[in-house]
C-alpha cells in the first residue's frame, strides 16, 4: 500500500513539474516590456524594501533558484539572473519575497526557520531505518520492536508533514508579495502579469503535492499502528 501511494504522488509531482517546466519555457520566449534581468529586478526589490545586506548571486542548475536566510544571498539560476522575460522576472521577485519576509520577521518563515534543523536530523534517522529495512529488515526486530520503529516512523513523518505544511503560507506570501511589488512598479504590463501569476502558481503547486503526500503517508503509517491496516 505505502508503495502505491508513494508512486501515485511521485506521478502526480512528475507531471505538475513537467507542467512547470513548460509554462517557464513558453513564459520565456517573449522578452519583458521594462527589459529588465531577473538579477536586476531582485535588486531593485530589495533596493524598494530597504534592504542592502543581501546579495544577488547566480548559481548553476534549472529551477535551483532559493533565497539562503544562513548567509543572506538571493540565488538565482542562470536562466533566471541573466533573462529578460515573465518567468525570470516572477522568480527573482518571488525569490526576493522570501528576503523581504526574513528582513520583515514574517512569522511563518521564522517557524520554518526553527523546523530546518529538525527536519534535517529527521531526515537522516528516517534514512536509517529504511536502510536498515531494505537491507537488513530481518534484524530489524532484533534491534527494536517493529511497534517502537513504527512510532520513529510516525514521529518523523509529523515533522516532514508539519514543514511541509509550514512552508505553504510561506511560498505563497513570497508569492504575494512578488506580484503586487512586479505590477505596482510597472515591471510588467498586464498580460505579463498573467504570466507570472501562472509560472508562480505552478510552482506553488509542487509544494502542496509534496504536503499532501506527507500528510497521507503519516496517517496511513497511524493506520498501521493502531491497527487499521490489513497490510
Amino acid at each position: 500500500m505505502i508503495l502505491v501511494i508513494g508512486l501515485f504522488f511521485m506521478l502526480v509531482s512528475w507531471i505538475i513539474s513537467s507542467r512547470l517546466k513548460s509554462k517557464f519555457k513558453k513564459y520565456s520566449q517573449e522578452t519583458l516590456s521594462s527589459n529588465l534581468t531577473g538579477a536586476e529586478v531582485a535588486q531593485l526589490m530589495l533596493a524598494d524594501n530597504g534592504i542592502r545586506d543581501v546579495q544577488v548571486i547566480s548559481v548553476g542548475g534549472q529551477l535551483t533558484d532559493h533565497y539562503n536566510p544562513a548567509n543572506k544571498t538571493i540565488n538565482l539560476s542562470e536562466s533566471v539572473f541573466h533573462a529578460r522575460n515573465a518567468a525570470a522576472a516572477a522568480v527573482a521577485a518571488h525569490e526576493t519575497g522570501h528576503a523581504v519576509q526574513h528582513a520583515k520577521a514574517y512569522s511563518m518563515l521564522e517557524v520554518r526557520s526553527v523546523l530546518v534543523p529538525l527536519q534535517n536530523a529527521t531526515s537522516r534517522i528516517m534514512n536509517i531505518i529504511f536502510m536498515v529495512m531494505l537491507f537488513g529488515g530481518f534484524m530489524l526486530p532484533s534491534m527494536i520492536p517493529w511497534s517502537l520503529a513504527l512510532l520513529i516512523i510516525i514521529g518523523c513523518y509529523f515533522v516532514f508533514t508539519l514543514f511541509a505544511f509550514v512552508t505553504l503560507p510561506v511560498e505563497f506570501d513570497a508569492s504575494k508579495r512578488a506580484l503586487a511589488w512586479i505590477e505596482a512598479r510597472g515591471i510588467v504590463t498586464s498580460q505579463e502579469h498573467e504570466m507570472a501569476k501562472d509560472a508562480l502558481k505552478w510552482a506553488a503547486m509542487t509544494y502542496v503535492v509534496t504536503a499532501i503526500g506527507s500528510l497521507v503517508t503519516l496517517l496511513y503509517y497511524v493506520m498501521m499502528f493502531m491497527g487499521g491496516s490489513d497490510d
